[in-house]
């Protein structure tokens, strides 16, 4: 008989599993979701990813995740001003949704955590594979969030804006939102917070036939929390989704994105910037299916890394075998500003179609000095002319959204991230 030793797990892990045991009879729901929340945590004692693992070689979960803090129940989550004035705010403060929210016309809200003591919520539930770690861990843990239905044919006046607040500790949350047919909306998911902590969210989004949304994801988190992110999307017939996401802060940072453009004519666009400083790790990972003939997709990365920062950024797009007259497009573009910062990009096409435009690209470069001559020569000292130059090379990708007052809003945070590390 051959005896395999138990494989020693690290603090993190040791740390889940316990706070699992120790939080089971707190979360809600029962019958499937517990049997749901079981395999997930049997997921997590197996081991956290390493780079032996393909989708995380990039990003060696189980060495960066050194620790993991405990639920803080006391603690109170500071409100914040929402993206733009006039939104529909849906606060999630320490992974609890509020109970005075109310939808605006056209909008349906429901809680989850009412939804899942009923029963009456299953979409998404447990991991997409063996390597989905961000999925075993929400699935174990969230107990809250908000589902959004949007009615067909309606028009949102201003944005939805789902505030995911936390004051230290944990905060595991979802947020399933189903977009009608011909419907427009625009979506604010701002991820921040204040004191050490672990943070996980997934959202899921059905986008109906002839619909159209700006889904905006914004992440800011404290310097010493971890921040999981995963959003999953099925895009429906001539739909347009226009995904923009900013990160801007947290130690470590892992946000995935999964979009499978379904319906025929369905254009997916992808804007993405991250600004990373300190000694963070921040990495997007990108799977993006083209299952039918005729879609579209565009996806541009801007980075700009300071001091000991290493960033990723993983995109794969699978055109599949009857997806013919598929365009999709990918760069990703790295500024590196210090000599100690990191980037790795990586990349793929996977293409079983014949007709089809697909290309793929990415550059790493630090500030053009000629250019910064030119700015010194007319009076300008070097940290301005620098924090110039930066602005622009990130603000270009910004200035793509269609709404000023959201591109105005986001180049404040610009301003305000340089000020601090510029």
């Amino acid at each position: 008989m051959n005896m395999h030793a138990a494989p020693q797990r690290t603090p993190a892990e040791t740390a889940l599993i316990d706070t699992f045991g120790a939080r089971l009879s707190l979360l809600p729901g029962d019958g499937d979701l517990m049997i749901q929340r079981d395999n997930a945590i049997e997921q997590i004692k197996m081991g956290l990813p390493t780079r032996r693992v393909e989708a995380w070689h990039y990003t060696d979960l189980r060495r960066l995740l050194s620790s993991v803090p405990h639920y803080d129940e006391t603690a109170r989550p500071e409100a914040i001003a929402p993206l733009i004035d006039g939104s529909t705010v849906l606060p999630l403060l320490n992974g609890a949704s509020s109970s005075n929210t109310s939808g605006a016309e056209g909008l349906d809200v429901r809680r989850l955590k009412n939804m899942l003591e009923d029963g009456s919520f299953s979409t998404g539930l447990g991991s997409l594979d063996s390597d989905d770690a961000i999925g075993a861990l929400n699935t174990a843990f969230f107990g809250d969030g908000y589902l959004l239905d949007i009615a067909e044919g309606s028009a949102l006046a201003a944005p939805v804006e789902v505030q995911n607040l936390h004051a230290g500790g944990q905060s595991h949350v979802r947020l399933p939102v189903k977009v009608g047919n011909g419907a427009k909306a625009t979506i604010v998911e701002r991820q921040s917070g204040t004191g050490k902590a672990l943070v996980s969210s997934i959202s899921h989004l059905t986008l109906g036939d002839d619909a159209e949304l700006t889904w905006l994801i914004v992440q800011d988190q404290p310097d010493d929390s971890t921040y999981f992110g995963q959003f999953n999307a099925e895009l429906g017939k001539n739909s347009k989704l226009t995904l923009f996401v900013m990160n801007a802060g947290g130690k470590l940072v892992r946000q995935e994105i999964n979009v499978t453009a379904a319906g025929e004519g369905a254009v997916f666009t992808l804007r993405g910037v991250n600004l990373l400083a300190g000694d963070t790790h921040t990495d997007v990972t990108m799977v993006l299916d083209h299952a039918v003939p005729d879609t579209t997709s565009t996806e541009v990365i801007r980075n700009v890394v300071t001091g000991q920062a290493r960033g990723v950024f993983q995109g794969r797009i699978n055109v599949a075998k009857y997806a013919q007259k598929t365009d999709a497009k990918m760069a990703c573009n790295t500024l590196l500003l210090s000599d100690e910062g990191e980037f790795s990009s990586k990349p793929e096409l996977e293409i079983f179609a014949d007709d089809v435009q697909c290309g793929h690209g990415a550059t790493v470069t630090e500030i053009d000095h000629d250019h910064l001559f030119y700015l010194m020569a007319r009076g300008i000292d070097e940290k301005t002319a620098r924090g110039l130059l930066v602005k622009a090379f990130v603000a270009e990708v910004i200035e793509e959204l269609e709404d000023e007052t959201l591109v105005e809003a986001l180049e404040a945070m610009l301003d305000g991230w340089f000020a601090e590390h510029g």
